[in-house]
């Protein structure tokens, strides 16, 4: 009897449409031309000092929209935004860059990239090399790479290329076993997302449970269900480095004061240690 094909899941969805749209900014703009584009961009900021300092770190994130929760805000203009961040102390700062669920795009963060001089990362979901080009050809700094939307061998040859490019790779995991497999790949900025892209349930143990599989030198970073400076607190407690903050940021009424109070509720956590 033939095996039962898996459902699909909900990243599964989300990278089909992510390919189609590749496909079409492939067919405009070829890899040659993009890789001209680069040759012309300055050279990719290193956020790795700043994101391995004392206390807990923020990256505040450009967000409009998700698959969990909809319309998140309106961003007419995310230069706007990004600034607020910046002025507040945000160590990065995440442009979403897909377009079907969370309602992001390339412009946003070239746009994002023109107004702000801090460390810029491209949060979307990565499986060919050519998103890496776009990536620097914006202005990106970081790029995330989903180590439960590749392979192991996809996952290492992508952080390869995008460290030869300048980027630096924020490897997400969701559970215990991908982390064995980003350390793998060279992973020495790991997230730990505790929102399950497959179901998009939320796991607020996740961070807990999974980060002390993620050695010394390499710098944690808590992803999803960061929704105050409390829950801040908590993830220094258990060996937060870093938080990636979108919904609780791009909600409040004034996010420099959001970012700042992060920043004070992580302030005790020690500095890392080198790799």
């Amino acid at each position: 009897m033939p095996a039962t094909p898996r459902a699909a899941s909900v990243l599964d969805e989300i990278i089909a449409g992510v390919r189609e749209d590749l496909a079409a900014r492939e067919q405009a703009l070829p890899l040659d031309a993009l890789r001209d584009l680069v040759a012309d961009t300055a050279p990719a900021l290193d956020p790795m000092p700043v994101l391995r300092g004392p206390g807990v770190q923020v990256i505040a994130e450009v967000k409009r929209a998700s698959p969990s929760k909809g319309h998140l805000a309106d961003i007419p203009d995310p230069t706007v935004l990004a600034a607020r961040y910046a002025e507040g102390g945000a160590a990065a700062i995440s442009v979403l860059t897909e377009q079907r669920r969370f309602k992001g795009s390339l412009e946003d963060l070239r746009a994002v990239r023109a107004a702000v001089p801090t460390p810029l990362l491209r949060k979307d979901f990565l499986v060919t090399s050519y998103q890496l080009w776009e990536a620097r050809a914006a202005g990106a700094d970081l790029v995330l790479l989903i180590v439960a939307g590749l392979d192991p061998h996809e996952l290492a040859e992508l952080h390869a290329e995008a460290v030869s490019l300048g980027l630096t790779p924020l490897v997400e995991v969701h559970d215990e076993d991908e982390v064995g497999v980003a350390l793998d790949a060279g992973a020495r900025l790991v997230g730990v997302n505790a929102r399950d892209l497959r179901t998009l349930e939320v796991h607020r143990d996740a961070f807990a449970r999974v980060a002390p599989r993620i050695p010394d030198g390499v710098v944690r970073v808590a992803e999803s269900g960061v929704r105050d400076a409390a829950d801040v607190a908590d993830l220094a407690d258990q060996g937060a480095d870093v938080v990636l903050v979108g919904e609780a940021l791009v909600r409040t009424g004034d996010p420099a004061v959001a970012v700042r109070d992060f920043l004070a509720a992580g302030a005790g956590a020690p500095a890392r240690p080198p790799l």
